[in-house]
């Protein structure tokens, strides 16, 4: 469907309409600095959503911030503000005349849905025709041992949740909370019993980074390097405990005891320097704090 977005008629006085190409972080922004002046704003974006390819960032430059944290405000303000008119799933044909006396025609590609009822549920994509399900083959990966025991931990998961596609990231979160990493015979596995590709179940698991795809000792210990930690000496803590258990952050010892590894911040920034071993908070540490801290892991 092809629609002509008019900014004005030539005898008519100019009214506040734009059109904003694009409807990443910069278009978001653009956008809403725009509706909020008051101008109609149409915000075309040729993928099926708006967001770009800032949330498959993890950090942003030059502040280390989390990409999320940047983008989400922004998806909601942009997806809610009544100025703001989205043409997701559409491009741009052609656009004629001048500042102030423009007309764009825009192609709209047909979704097979209503996208006014459209709820996000999925149920669509469940019962849609035209749908492939993949059969990526069972191939055991090479120096990777795997006993019965393992198979039979995994499979309970698996049916805990139904064997669900829709349950694919529960299902790594407790194959993580087994095995504290993610083996790659388990991702195969649950990529071939939920019938999902193992592209995706990749994607999952090297997006968020809480998981892991290398083994993680038995104690993790994670220092907080936020502004106001680092700003506190954190650094040095990180220093104190490479030195003694000769490691770097985001390794872990050979013997598989200590995973050393730091984060921007935890949102206890009253408490900074913050260290957390094995989940617990470890407040205003210093180094002879911590070396009482790590006594019992050593």
């Amino acid at each position: 469907m092809t629609e002509n977005l008019t900014n004005r008629n030539r005898e008519d006085p100019p009214i506040g309409a734009v059109l904003v190409v694009g409807g990443g972080i910069g278009g978001m922004a653009a956008s809403l600095d725009l509706a909020e002046s008051g101008y109609r704003v149409y915000l075309v974006e040729k993928e099926p959503s708006i967001g770009g390819t800032m949330a498959q960032l993890d950090k942003t430059f030059p502040t280390n911030d989390c990409a999320m944290c940047t983008l989400a405000p922004r998806l909601v303000d942009a997806g809610k503000h009544l100025n703001i008119e989205k043409l997701t799933y559409s491009e741009v044909l052609s656009v004629e005349g001048e500042a102030g006396r423009f007309k764009a025609r825009v192609l709209k590609k047909a979704r097979s849905v209503d996208s006014a009822k459209c709820t996000g549920c999925g149920s669509c994509m469940e019962h849609c025709v035209v749908h492939n399900r993949p059969h990526p083959p069972q191939v055991e990966p090479v120096g990777e041992s795997i006993t019965g025991e393992d198979l039979s931990r995994v499979a309970e998961i698996l049916d805990r949740y139904g064997r669900a596609r829709s349950g694919t990231l529960a299902i790594l979160q407790d194959v993580f909370a087994v095995f504290k990493w993610l083996p790659e015979w388990s991702l195969r596995v649950v990529s071939v019993e939920l019938g999902v590709p193992l592209t995706h179940v990749l994607r999952l698991a090297t997006f968020f980074k809480a998981f892991s795809l290398k083994p993680r000792g038995k104690h993790v210990c994670t220092v907080c390097m936020g502004t106001a930690c680092h700003v506190r000496g954190a650094s040095k803590l990180v220093e104190q405990v490479e030195r003694e258990f000769g490691v770097k952050s985001g390794e872990t010892t050979a013997d598989l005891n200590l995973t050393l590894e730091t984060v921007n911040c935890v949102g206890a920034c009253a408490l900074g320097p913050l260290v957390l071993l094995d989940g617990e908070y470890h407040g205003n540490m210093t180094s002879t704090a911590l070396d009482k801290v790590l006594t019992a892991i050593r």
